[in-house]
């Protein structure tokens, strides 16, 4: 039996593991290891951990002995199965009281539904998303836990002490109850999906039109880095045009097979905004089109037989139509976060998480992937107004909107004329320009409806809630409306 009193454990010694067993340790906790396989944790002992206050423990039973009161064991495994098998192995070597921590990218009704099972034991769950990749893990993520105020009072000292620091905050808050704080890092991971695919459109757009340099984009988005759009995922692009291939001299970026990966928790956000009823066009956008881009062998195919369209040549002012682009980026951003923001909203409604906006705006400012400098917009308007209908509606974001939108549009009228597909800027704008129109076409959409299916619709000129239903073509009786009420 093991002597030691770490103030937290680890199971999962993969490189994520690693950097934030070191993480905490650099900021004085003392911490114990455990990993399946034995020689991992004896590599990690004499390797990045020796001489640090870091316990290698040879088994679960000996991990959980080393851990002080209430006992503190955080697990960064795959999420799914292997999540729920090491859950089974602690349960019966943990006391009432003591707490375990999923900070992987776990689903959170898989989170939900450990939470509710582990209270019915005595013990605590926290599911805690933790954006920032490798770099972010070992010198400081932004932390999204979820779980009882009882457990928060517990992990919270340590995760905010190894979390990311912006302006002196913490990026680190409470998210809510049971599966609260893995939603966050859900949604957080979809808007990182639709900041990635934006930022390639951008990218294809400007290609298409203007055929900047790899030299030349390097400098562009080093410029757009500089201002409104400085952000992680800007300042990495900008780094990887820069990037030579050793082998063939050339650019790396134009060696890389147009072929997308994903691991899922885009498709988790569109799937739950489906559900909920909540527009979430970026994401989606960008979602299918890694989705596309996967399809590389039929696209191929079909280039050969497809008609191809030949793009006028560009003739204008070559740094406005860059400032077009721009401005087509950052207001497509914008909406992106909005349709976010407004899922979480409904979500928290319907979970009963109570979510803060300024707070996850606050812990997304640093750390993440999303990082960026308009986050601190975010957060001041929803301190202005925290019962804000919509992001959008922000008196600082209608202002960027009434300034970027001419160029918002011709950008993507550019991308039209020069057969680019830009799904992610085109779904933003046509959400932007729905929610702001007072009438939609959805009158027609209603007539025909009632038409095939007698779904009935309102009128404009009744109150609402009253019905109607036609009898269109007349057939089998008069062709008066008929009156239903709600």
């Amino acid at each position: 039996m093991s002597t030691q009193q770490s103030d937290i454990g680890l199971i999962g010694l993969a490189v994520m593991g690693e950097n934030l067993v070191l993480n905490m340790e650099s900021k004085g906790f003392s911490v114990s290891v455990y990993n399946r396989t034995a020689a991992v944790t004896e590599r990690f002992a004499g390797g990045r951990a020796k001489g640090k206050n870091i316990y290698p423990a040879k088994s679960l039973e000996d991990f959980v002995s080393s851990l002080a009161r209430p006992r503190k064991a955080m697990i960064m495994v795959k999420a799914g199965g292997p999540v729920d098998a090491v859950i089974e192995q602690l349960i019966p070597l943990l006391e009432p009281g003591d707490i375990i921590i999923d900070g992987g990218n776990s689903l959170w009704t898989d989170t939900q539904r450990r939470e509710k099972a582990l209270k019915e034991k005595g013990l605590h769950y926290v599911g805690a998303g933790v954006s920032g990749g490798e770099e972010g893990a070992l010198n400081g993520p932004s932390i999204m836990p979820g779980g009882s105020e009882e457990s928060w009072k517990s992990v919270g000292p340590i995760f905010r002490k190894i979390a990311a620091i912006v302006e002196g905050e913490p990026c680190c808050r409470h998210m809510g109850t049971d599966g609260a704080g893995h939603y966050v890092k859900m949604i957080h991971n979809g808007i990182e999906y639709g900041d990635m695919q934006l930022i390639c459109e951008a990218y294809a757009i400007l290609k298409a039109a203007i055929y900047p340099t790899a030299e030349e984009f390097h400098q562009i988005f080093a410029d757009w880095n500089k201002g409104e759009l400085n952000s992680y995922l800007i300042e990495i692009s900008e780094q990887i045009f820069a990037k030579k291939d050793e082998e063939t001299g050339r650019p790396l970026v134009d060696l890389i097979l147009d072929k997308a990966g994903q691991k899922g928790t885009g498709k988790w956000t569109v799937g739950n905004a489906v559900e909920h009823s909540v527009v979430l066009s970026t994401v989606n956008a960008a979602v299918e089109a890694r989705i596309l881009s996967s399809m590389k062998t039929k696209r191929v195919a079909a280039s050969a037989i497809l008609p191809v369209w030949e793009a006028p040549p560009f003739t204008g002012d070559r740094k406005q139509f860059i400032n077009d682009v721009r401005d087509a980026l950052y207001a497509s951003k914008i909406v992106s976060y909005a349709q976010g923001l407004d899922l979480l909203g409904t979500a928290s409604k319907f979970y009963g998480w109570n979510l803060n906006f300024g707070d996850i705006a606050t812990i997304w400012r640093g750390g993440c992937i999303i990082r960026a400098a308009f986050l601190n917009r975010i957060k001041e308007a929803y301190e202005a107004n925290p019962s804000l209908e919509n992001l959008m509606l922000a008196p600082f974001f209608t202002d960027v909107f009434a300034k970027s939108q001419a160029g918002w549009r011709r950008a993507i009228v550019s991308a039209v004329e020069r057969g680019v597909a830009a799904p992610a800027f085109t779904a933003s704008l046509g959400y932007y320009d729905s929610y702001r129109s007072a009438r939609l076409p959805a009158n027609l959409l209603q007539a025909q409806r009632d038409f095939f299916g007698a779904h009935t619709y309102e009128r404009v000129d009744k109150p609402e809630g009253e019905f109607f239903h036609t009898n269109w073509t007349g057939q089998g009786g008069s062709t008066a409306s008929t009156t239903y009420n709600a």
